[in-house]
């Protein structure tokens, strides 16, 4: 029987305001260990921001988030900080690469936030991770220096680096071209093949296709969730 990574319950996100609006509206929703998730929906449905919720980088105004068994909306900041630094990597449309660190040294950022590694260890760990992505030749390299597909790469690394169970991207295609985005799907069908739960915010029908399933969302709540038991394993 496959083991839940993430599990919600209800989960509610309202922001209130002039315009008061509720993004996401009861979502009830488990992914299981190895599950390769696709969310996709129209702008403005909320898909982002469950995907925020389930990564911990908001808290839901009602409703639990499940992490491994643990229910979160107890947890203080600094131990929902913890949790996310270990347990969750994550990758979005814009790489964010700070610019004047060569790669190598983005990849070690998280590492060096979690503090369990030596210097050496990091960089060791931070150049392994490179090199399963192809970059051998980036890893002394500014950002500026490498191209789009490279940048995203660097930044899948840096999701990686705290070995992280849980891997949560926000539209990581986005930004690059059939290439690049095939590289990049690959590497994350990849990680679901490793046990790794991968969740990805996607427009591209195409690539959600070839997820283990696709969950539609629209005006929050979820409005459609399939198998694809043909996706590529």
């Amino acid at each position: 029987m496959s083991t839940v990574a993430v599990e919600t319950v209800g989960l509610v996100k309202r922001v209130e305001g002039a315009v008061s609006a509720t993004l996401v509206n009861g979502v009830d929703l488990k992914v299981t260990e190895g599950e390769f998730v696709a969310i996709t929906g129209p702008s403005g449905s909320g898909k982002s921001s469950l995907l925020y919720l389930l990564g911990l980088l908001d808290a839901p105004t009602e409703g639990e988030l499940i992490i491994h068994g643990q229910a979160t909306s107890r947890l203080s900041d600094t131990q929902k900080a913890q949790l996310r630094l270990s347990t969750i990597g994550f990758v979005f449309q814009f790489h964010f690469l700070l610019p004047e660190f060569r790669a190598i040294n983005n990849v070690m950022l998280p590492m060096r936030a979690l503090g369990k590694l030596s210097s050496a260890d990091m960089r060791d760990q931070g150049v392994a991770l490179l090199k399963s992505l192809g970059l051998e030749e980036a890893i002394n390299k500014l950002p500026n220096q490498l191209s789009g597909g490279q940048r995203q790469r660097v930044a899948i690394a840096r999701a990686l680096a705290n070995d992280p169970q849980i891997i949560i991207a926000d539209e990581p295609t986005g930004n690059l071209d059939s290439h690049a985005t095939d590289q990049v799907f690959s590497i994350l069908r990849d990680l679901a093949r490793q046990h790794r739960t991968v969740i990805v915010v996607t427009h591209d029908l195409g690539l959600a296709a070839r997820a283990d399933r696709t969950i539609r969302i629209v005006d929050g709540r979820i409005a459609q969730s399939a198998c694809d038991l043909t996706a590529a394993k």
